[in-house]
C-alpha cells in the first residue's frame, strides 16, 4: 500500500515537472500573454485587454504592413503598435490620409476613432523625414503608429523600431470575454 502511494506521488511530481517544462517551452519560444497598458491602440485594443502574442509567427512569416506587434521599447518597456512602414518605405500623411511610397492606403481600423474636434486632424500632416530625420525606413527597422493617433507615443516620437526588438505578432485578444478576437 505504501509503495503504491509513493508511486502515485511520483507520477504526480513527474507530470507536474513535464507540464512545467512544456509551459516554459511554449512561453519562451512560441506564445506569451501581454496586457495592454494605456489607450494608444483604441479602438482596436483597449487598456487592460489581455492578448496572446505569437513569438514564432515571424520565424515562419515576414512582418506585414498593418500587423499589430509587441516590441521592446525605451526604458525596457514593451509597446503594442501597428506596423505602418517596412524597410525601404517612404511615408507621408496629408489631410488624414496615409501615403506609402506615393500610394494612398485606407485605414479602416481607424474609422470608429476618427472623430476629432472640428478643424483638427486625427493623425496630422507629416512625412517620415519630419518625424525621424530619414527619408525612408532603414533596413531591418519598422515605422509604427498607435491607432489612437491623438494619444499615442509611437515612431513619430521615438523613431524606428529595430526588428530584433519585436517580441511577436498579436494573435488574439482573450480578455475581456465579450471582445474575444483572433487574427488581428
Amino acid at each position: 500500500m505504501a509503495e503504491s502511494r509513493s508511486n502515485i506521488v511520483f507520477q504526480w511530481v513527474k507530470s507536474f515537472f513535464w507540464g512545467f517544462l512544456l509551459y516554459l517551452f511554449i512561453t519562451t519560444f512560441l506564445f506569451s500573454s501581454y496586457v495592454v497598458d494605456g489607450n494608444s491602440m483604441q479602438p482596436s485594443l483597449s487598456d487592460r485587454d489581455r492578448l496572446i502574442v505569437s513569438k514564432i509567427s515571424y520565424e515562419l512569416h515576414t512582418i506585414k504592413r498593418f500587423d499589430i506587434i509587441v516590441f521592446h521599447g525605451i526604458n525596457k518597456q514593451d509597446y503594442v503598435k501597428r506596423v505602418i512602414g517596412l524597410p525601404g518605405d517612404s511615408i507621408r500623411y496629408h489631410n488624414d490620409e496615409l501615403f506609402i511610397n506615393g500610394r494612398k492606403y485606407a485605414e479602416p481600423y481607424l474609422d470608429k476613432q476618427r472623430h476629432p474636434l472640428v478643424g483638427q486632424k486625427y493623425t496630422g500632416d507629416f512625412t517620415i523625414k519630419e518625424a525621424t530625420g530619414r527619408k525612408k525606413v532603414p533596413p531591418n527597422q519598422l515605422f509604427t503608429l498607435g491607432d489612437n493617433r491623438l494619444s499615442s507615443m509611437d515612431s513619430r516620437h521615438f523613431g524606428f523600431v529595430p526588428m530584433k526588438k519585436v517580441v511577436g505578432k498579436v494573435s488574439a485578444r482573450f480578455w475581456p470575454v465579450r471582445d474575444i478576437t483572433a487574427r488581428f
